[in-house]
């Protein structure tokens, strides 16, 4: 699997995304998860969607540093009061990662808290509909993220979205932070969704709160069973870290905790 890091580890006010896949080679990295903080700022640098994915593209080629997976707009809420926007409000994004050749882009389309989940589920697919259909034949994967404490928590919930959508332009995107607090089990959640996982979003907690950590910390995950079950079904997505829990510190810290993180995975992957 194609380790990665999503790209906010190093935050927008210390580089530009061409400074941040210099850093992450520099490290051992090959690709990072394009971040909403990231996909923001590049849309509102340039004066198109089209010039803002282009503008990745060029990172790509000239470097050959690869961005195969992003989140999108984190802010979308798309079971909100405002959900008849939301669509036009994603578009922009969408037009991005196309043009950026990014095939994989992770969503948040859970219910809001107090939230009836027959509104939020209404709602829901009012909206990806309308991007299913927008994706018609492209190349571009959704891929929905659980997200503990809504109606998209398990994998039952996001398996029965998938076949209501019946659409292959979505898929699922595991958290197995988010997971380690709803109670189902990384194996159970792997082996259900099965051909349906696309993304990962890997961090470590101690089971209390989305403490965003590196694994064979304190954390309380087995990563070896993780990896174990991504073979098993299959899985040719990235394995990607998202882990905002250790980027309080000076980018020259952060390029040391990449280097361990770089061997901890190889030591991971080797062994499992």
């Amino acid at each position: 699997m194609l380790c990665s890091v999503w790209s906010e580890f190093f935050r927008c006010s210390e580089m530009t995304l061409a400074e941040k896949a210099a850093a992450f080679a520099e490290c051992g990295f090959a690709a990072s998860e394009l971040s909403d903080e990231d996909g923001a700022r590049l849309l509102a640098e340039h004066s198109s969607a089209a010039d803002a994915g282009k503008a990745v593209r060029r990172i790509t080629e000239e470097t050959g540093f690869r961005f195969p997976q992003g989140h999108l707009w984190l802010a979308a809420r798309i079971t909100g009061d405002d959900y008849l926007q939301k669509f036009e409000q994603l578009r922009p994004w969408l037009d991005m990662y196309l043009e950026a050749g990014i095939p994989r882009a992770v969503l948040h389309a859970n219910s809001a808290r107090g939230q009836s989940y027959a509104v939020a589920h209404e709602r829901r697919m009012v909206v990806l509909s309308r991007i299913a259909e927008y994706l018609r034949g492209t190349g571009l994967t959704i891929c929905v993220e659980n997200i503990f404490g809504t109606d998209h928590a398990e994998s039952a919930a996001l398996l029965g979205l998938m076949r209501e959508l019946s659409s292959p332009n979505f898929g699922i995107c595991l958290d197995t932070g988010h997971l380690n607090l709803h109670g189902e089990t990384q194996a159970d959640f792997i082996r259900s969704c099965g051909s349906h996982l696309k993304a990962l979003h890997i961090a470590d907690n101690q089971g209390a709160s989305d403490q965003h950590m590196m694994p064979f910390g304190r954390g309380t995950i087995d990563f070896f069973s993780v990896v174990r079950e991504l073979r098993a079904v299959g899985y040719d997505g990235v394995f990607n870290y998202e882990i905002p829990g250790e980027n309080s510190c000076p980018v020259e810290v952060k390029k040391m905790k990449l280097r361990y993180l770089r061997q901890a995975t190889d030591y991971l992957l080797g062994n499992a």
